[in-house]
């Protein structure tokens, strides 16, 4: 089998791939000379999780950028939305964040940041990957070479922001016991500071910031079990899990029940636009059909985009939206900034409560209840267009829409498969009003996937 094929992802996630596989130093090199051609040199933020690869693909990145002229500046373990919100800070042309997210710890990654703090798009990916094939790059002779500075402002500036948007002393007075999971992760120091400055008593687990992760870092049940323990045992109020670099949350309630992932963004929305009428609310093709209903109950427009952060951010910018997100956990907060922000989102959900006097078993049980199953399958690159070509074949009868993979609605049920922009797999999310139901579809997906797997494979 060919490693690049499985291991190796391009695109408007960045590039990711196994540490020590095809995710080597000399790659690394080559993708900074890349980005600082790209960018025709300027000032470069770079930023990273608590990864143990981090710190090797940190200095191959700083030879490929320093090559082509770039200033560079440091903001060393960081989270991603910390990162995103310095580069407007710094007046920065871009940023490279070095962080494999919610994938194991042998994956490692290169996000891609333009001036303003979003990600790059697929155009414009396509052109960093253009520079990236040909080799064409940009060189300063020595007398070219700019400096590498640190700079360790980061954090105190994202919580300053946070802090100016919600009501401190409201969320103060309610003295909120908070079990806080960041996987050991860059949010492991931040989030028990923003916790401790909204008057939480804070109960951290696995907030050492070593990247030696406890479980897999991304934020569903399944890894969550010992969170969900700890919030029953000490009698929290809340419990919140964040993936490796800290842009995705999921949210566990009192009584130690995973309310997960989808729920916080509508929380987030559901609060916000209670508010505010008129409001456009962006998310993208994966993100419940709760969120229809959340946008019908408070007279919002609901947009939906292909499935990719910066899609959702390009969106909400455009249509000035409240608020956006992705199903994944990911709350985008414009106000802020218009990327996934897991601090946001831990703010948003006190402030909820806080006004509301009321609990997340409360606040969550106000949300249409919808069973969403998630599912995935690997398929290598080279067999997905058969396969997604052959799904439509099959199920062509039925409400068939192609925003992003392959949307299926039949008799309240929607079904949905798409290539992964992160791994090499298909991911299959179904979702309707009764558990069993999305259960079953999702496994008689998974097998009808598996046979147009095989056949496009021989």
């Amino acid at each position: 089998m060919n490693t690049e094929k499985t291991t190796l992802m391009k695109g408007v996630s960045g590039v990711r791939g196994v540490v020590g596989e095809t995710l080597t130093p000399e790659l690394i090199s080559r993708l900074g000379t890349a980005f600082g051609t790209y960018l025709n040199g300027g000032r470069v933020v770079i930023a990273r999780d608590t990864r143990v690869s981090g710190i090797m693909l940190k200095y191959s990145v700083l030879g490929g950028l320093l090559s082509t002229g770039c200033e560079v500046i440091d903001l060393d373990i960081v989270p991603t939305p910390t990162c995103s919100l310095m580069v407007r800070e710094l007046k920065a042309q871009g940023a490279i964040i070095i962080t494999g997210s919610h994938n194991p710890v042998e994956w490692n990654a290169l996000k891609f940041l333009k001036n303003g703090g979003l990600f790059i798009n697929a155009e414009e990916s396509k052109r960093l990957f253009d520079i990236f094939d040909r080799g064409n790059f940009k060189k300063v002779r020595w007398n070219g070479l700019r400096t590498v500075k640190e700079d360790s402002s980061g954090l105190a500036k994202h919580l300053k922001a946070l802090l100016a948007n919600i009501d401190v002393k409201l969320i103060r007075k309610q003295k909120f016991k908070v079990v806080i999971d960041s996987c050991n992760g860059a949010g492991s120091i931040v989030t028990p500071l923003l916790l401790k400055e909204l008057g939480c008593k804070v109960f951290p687990l696995d907030c050492v910031p070593n990247g030696l992760f406890p479980h897999n870092p991304e934020p569903i049940y399944v890894n969550l079990r010992e969170l969900c323990g700890k919030v029953k045992a000490v009698g929290a109020d809340a419990g919140f899990a964040q993936d490796s670099d800290a842009d995705r949350l999921a949210i566990v309630d009192a009584d130690g029940s995973y309310i997960g992932e989808e729920y916080s963004v509508s929380l987030a929305a559901d609060y916000l636009l209670k508010n505010t009428r008129n409001a456009a609310v962006v998310v993208n093709m994966s993100t419940s059909m709760a969120m229809d209903d959340i946008a019908k109950r408070h007279g919002a427009r609901l947009i939906r985009t292909k499935v990719g952060e910066v899609h959702v951010a390009e969106r909400m910018l455009k249509e000035k939206a409240l608020i956006g997100g992705e199903g994944n956990g990911g709350v985008m907060w414009p106000k802020i900034h218009p990327v996934r922000d897991s601090l946001a989102g831990i703010a948003l959900t006190l402030q909820n409560m806080a006004d509301n006097k009321k609990s997340l078993k409360k606040l969550a049980g106000e949300i249409p209840r919808y069973f969403l199953v998630k599912e995935k399958i690997i398929c290598t690159p080279e067999n997905i267009l058969p396969v997604m070509a052959g799904v439509k074949k099959i199920y062509a009868k039925d409400k068939v829409e192609t925003v992003d993979g392959i949307t299926i609605t039949r008799n309240g049920v929607r079904m949905s498969i798409r290539p992964s922009n992160t791994e090499p797999i298909l991911r299959i999310f179904v979702e309707s009003k009764d558990l069993k139901i999305s259960e079953t579809i999702a496994l008689d997906l998974k097998i009808v996937l598996a046979g147009l797997i095989k056949r496009s494979g021989n």
